[in-house]
């Protein structure tokens, strides 16, 4: 929400106006260099929306301030043709701010690249202290988004759908973006947790969707372009049900595409693309995958967590590569969700293998949920309220 600042106020004056926290504004606001602010110039208010009021015969700005319980001057921030003692006339549009108490990821079912988007859109457009950034292009061209919530110095990083068919894991991973957003204007706590502290303490790093194409493939089916579907279809023994398919849009397993004993992986895993486990005929062939170690790369991340389903389990090992700190770690982990700690897999060329051999860093890759993949949707308020406090955790240990 913009607002036109009155002259001589400040951005601490309107964090008490509106009841948010200070540094929320400033990061709203990253080009302003002083707190004075001239009365020409807009100021991002985050967590609010506005309404449109339509005034009544007689009635007054405070009496429609008193009726909403919005302060009169908040009223006049978002008008800039009204003043206090304005005399308004019947039918009169005013704009009035409303908080959002509301969470903004609501249609769960059937969520593609382009319902994650159209949310994206809406989650910036509130919380406009959130960062983001195109970390790459999938074979599609579908754009790789990272979010980035937080300035402490402590940075962690979250990742969903590196397989097609785990796409619940980004409704997942959105959803708690969407409470922590919450809880951070609203002022509450996120199961004992200040989400303040956590702002400040940590920058969260999250990739919703690694795979798109793939995710597309099993909500949708192929694309229309005709090539394409008989490549598809092919790879998929001519079978036009894609639920059981993991891989990118080229049918290679983009979590077995790592140079973590990716040779070892390869020659126990199919041979030629298709639905799952090809691991290429190199690592890091793929556009998504390539995106993903860039990214890494760059942030220098603290710890990562890769989500998966299912299993309830939490990998937190590789070839004893881990540090003492992933025990103690993996432990509050399984304490705050009832899952299990499984060190070691018989698995290589992952994500989190690649990590944790690279940075010696903790490094966990989480399966949520019981079941066959894709997970259906009528399972997810269960493993949200089971598995939510693994984000949590991992932010502020």
């Amino acid at each position: 929400m913009y607002i036109y600042p009155r002259f001589g106020h400040s951005l601490w004056y309107y964090s008490q106006l509106f009841d948010v926290p200070l540094a929320l504004i400033i990061d709203s606001n990253p080009r302003l260099e002083t707190n004075d602010l001239g009365d020409s110039e807009r100021l991002q208010i985050p967590g609010f929306t506005l309404n449109h009021y339509i005034a009544k015969q007689e009635e007054t700005l405070k009496q429609i301030a008193r009726k909403f319980t919005i302060p009169c001057e908040a009223i006049l921030c978002v008008n800039l043709d009204l003043h206090e003692n304005t005399s308004l006339t019947v039918g009169q549009k005013i704009a009035l701010p409303q908080k959002v108490t509301w969470r903004t990821i609501r249609d769960k079912d059937h969520y593609d690249s382009a319902k994650m988007r159209k949310d994206l859109q809406a989650l910036f457009q509130i919380y406009p202290f959130l960062k983001q950034q195109t970390i790459g292009y999938s074979v599609l061209n579908d754009p790789l988004k990272e979010i980035q919530i937080g300035k402490g110095p402590k940075k962690v990083h979250f990742n969903a759908s590196f397989h097609g068919n785990e796409w619940i894991t980004t409704v997942f991973l959105l959803s708690f973006l969407d409470d922590y957003l919450l809880a951070l204007m609203n002022k509450t706590d996120l199961r004992e947790t200040n989400p303040l502290t956590l702002y400040m303490q940590t920058t969260l790093s999250i990739v919703p969707m690694v795979n798109p194409d793939g995710v597309n493939l099993v909500l949708n089916g192929p694309p229309d372009d005709q090539e394409w579907g008989g490549y598809l279809l092919a790879l998929n023994n001519e079978s036009t049900d894609f639920t059981g398919w993991k891989a990118n849009i080229n049918g290679v397993d983009l979590n077995d595409q790592f140079p973590a004993n990716w040779e070892i992986e390869k020659s126990r895993a199919p041979q030629l693309p298709g639905p799952r486990d090809y691991g290429g005929e190199l690592p890091l062939t793929e556009p998504e995958s390539i995106a993903m170690a860039v990214l890494t790369k760059q942030r220098d991340f603290d710890r990562v967590l890769a989500f998966h389903t299912q299993g309830e389990e939490i990998y937190w090992g590789y070839h004893h590569g881990e540090p003492k700190e992933s025990k103690t770690i993996v432990k509050e982990l399984c304490k705050v969700s009832g899952y299990k700690a499984v060190r070691n897999v018989n698995s290589d060329a992952g994500y989190k293998d690649w990590y944790i051999q690279e940075w010696r860093r903790p490094g966990f890759t989480v399966e949520l949920g019981y079941g066959t993949n894709p997970l259906p949707i009528e399972q997810f308020s269960y493993i949200y309220k089971r598995a939510m406090g693994i984000c949590l955790a991992a932010l502020y240990m």
